[in-house]
């Protein structure tokens, strides 16, 4: 059986958790050994005393060394989550004690991290030592790193969420969306191609929610046949694929398209989506406190959160 929490809050150290990382980085108790500042028989004890208390192996011993099995690869990822929160303590406790600095870390959708980066910038300039994080991902994806305390604040949709009730959600923000394809390609000339047409192309699609839109946009064009999707979860990527193929369509979020059409990257396709792209919210948990850092980019993102926020 596995351990219960209780039993891995009251017998794991942190002190193990870096033998184990240092364990899969070098292969070797003699040089994990030694990376972590112990004797070898002291740091066979403790990797001992780790698989004591989860019941399990964690490594393969071979005459090549250590080598990390499925649960031994697990426990490291999560040992190295939990070092990354330890310095995330730290940096917070430092920017506590001095007036400044802390750690920020913020979600967006692909149509959402243009305006984070503008609001970071608000930030930074007046704590230049912040430690910031900003991670793209779909919204489903964004409320899980929320419900883990990996983020602060996500611009997302809390509907994709098991339990919307869970967040405080603030502002409701427009996404709306473009059709662009290379400049090369050859609707990008013709004027106000019906969606017939369209339905013909092969389309880059962020994931979860653009594939549904193009869905919706079948059935109210009256067409049955299904979107011929290429699923894409980076902003880079989709750009780069454009760069390259000039026999797709994609579409991107007008504050993104907009400077891509402007730099000549991409060229917009003149046709107007029926369906509307939902507007996303700026979401943090009911159950935790904001961090000043996480407070403050929520001021220079919308002017201020006054009072209470909206209840999803």
């Amino acid at each position: 059986m596995p351990p219960t929490l209780e039993t891995l809050m009251s017998r794991l150290r942190l002190r193990q958790l870096r033998l184990l990382m240092a364990l899969d980085e070098c292969g070797s108790i003699h040089k994990a050994a030694e990376q972590v500042s112990i004797s070898q028989p002291g740091a066979t004890r403790a990797l001992n005393e780790i698989e004591s208390t989860l019941g399990a192996p964690l490594f393969l011993r071979s005459a090549r060394g250590l080598e990390a099995n499925d649960l031994g690869r697990c426990v490291v990822r999560y040992a190295r989550l939990i070092q990354t929160d330890v310095a995330h303590l730290r940096e917070e406790m430092i920017g506590i004690q001095q007036g400044h600095g802390g750690h920020l870390a913020v979600g967006g959708t692909m149509g959402a991290i243009a305006a984070i980066v503008e609001a970071i910038v608000k930030v930074r300039a007046e704590q230049p030592s912040l430690s910031l994080q900003v991670i793209e991902d779909t919204s489903e994806g964004l409320l899980r790193l929320l419900d883990q305390g990996r983020i602060d604040v996500a611009l997302c949709r809390s509907s994709f969420g098991r339990r919307p009730a869970d967040y405080h959600c603030h502002g409701h923000f427009p996404e709306p969306l473009w059709v662009v394809a290379n400049p090369g390609h050859p609707l990008v000339d013709v004027e106000a191609p019906d969606f017939t047409t369209l339905a013909r192309q092969a389309w880059i699609v962020y994931p979860v929610s653009m594939p549904r839109m193009l869905e919706q946009e079948f059935v109210a064009a009256g067409l049955s046949q299904p979107v011929q999707s290429i699923e894409i979860s980076s902003t880079y990527a989709i750009l780069a694929m454009l760069e390259q193929d000039a026999g797709v369509l994609a579409l991107l979020p007008e504050r993104i398209a907009r400077e891509q059409v402007r730099r000549g990257q991409v060229a917009r396709i003149r046709y107007r989506l029926r369906t509307q792209n939902p507007a996303f919210e700026l979401l943090w948990r009911r159950d935790r406190e904001l961090s000043p850092a996480a407070r403050r980019f929520l001021e220079c993102y919308d002017g201020g959160v006054e009072g209470d926020a909206d209840i999803c």
